[in-house]
């Protein structure tokens, strides 16, 4: 589970950004689901349904881990959760990264021609949080989103050295929370960098907007949903699992 989390000060802040990824080292395949941040969920260990990026307000990290397993019912290994400068210093520690572009637009005074792009951490940065200026709102935005993940797996992935990965986290070190060791990244990287040349983008596009008392949410489609959850279980090789 990937946490792009907006952090203010006296204040935990929210998960604006949820990624599910997914690997089957065994056939090679990576999948990345989307998950809207207003989406309507029951919150783990809470006794009310919110959005679903309020589960990292209302108990961090770790509660978002749980709110997501349940909610996509499969088992999550690890999680990790950037700030925003942590996201910027990661970019600019692999010295940019470079998306297809497929909407031309301007915002924060990048402007972002359409083709093939090459983006500064703070250029990236405004390009996965712009949502107003795109006709596809926030499920555009969590394409670029997708599209700029997957250039940092590909740059990480060709880090040739443990001390480059280790350059590169001490950087980003103070702006980072996540469950994995430095030996995990190590054979992940060593035994799973085949499986990045191969990923699939899901994300939810049945589901509906709602409003309620006052507050504007995101419903999924059930079956959608379900779809989704299956797809996932197989490409973990797991049976459904009990929330």
């Amino acid at each position: 589970l990937l946490l792009g989390v907006d952090e203010r000060e006296d204040d935990r802040g929210r998960s604006d950004t949820m990624i599910v990824v997914t690997v089957n080292p065994k056939d090679k395949t990576t999948k990345m689901l989307s998950i809207p941040r207003d989406t309507y969920v029951p919150i783990s260990g809470r006794p009310k349904h919110d959005k679903i990026n309020h589960s990292y307000a209302f108990g961090g990290v770790q509660m978002s881990h749980d709110t997501v397993q349940d909610f996509l019912q499969i088992p999550i290994d690890y999680v990790i959760s950037i700030n925003m400068e942590g996201f910027v210093g990661l970019i600019d520690a692999l010295n940019g990264v470079q998306v297809k572009n497929s909407l031309a637009f301007q915002v924060d005074d990048f402007h972002y021609p359409k083709g093939d792009i090459q983006l500064t951490g703070e250029e990236a940065l405004s390009y996965v949080r712009m949502r107003y200026d795109d006709p596809n709102g926030d499920f555009g935005r969590q394409e670029r989103q997708k599209m700029v993940l997957q250039s940092i797996v590909n740059k990480a992935a060709s880090l040739q050295s443990v001390f480059a990965y280790r350059e590169v986290l001490d950087l980003i070190s103070d702006h980072v929370r996540t469950n994995l060791t430095f030996e995990e990244m190590k054979y992940i990287h060593k035994n799973y960098v085949d499986s990045f040349k191969n990923v699939e983008s899901l994300s939810f596009q049945k589901g509906s907007d709602q409003v309620m008392q006052g507050i504007w949410y995101y419903l999924v489609d059930p079956k959608e949903l379900e779809q989704l959850q299956h797809i996932l279980q197989n490409q973990l090789d797991k049976e459904k699992t009990t929330p």
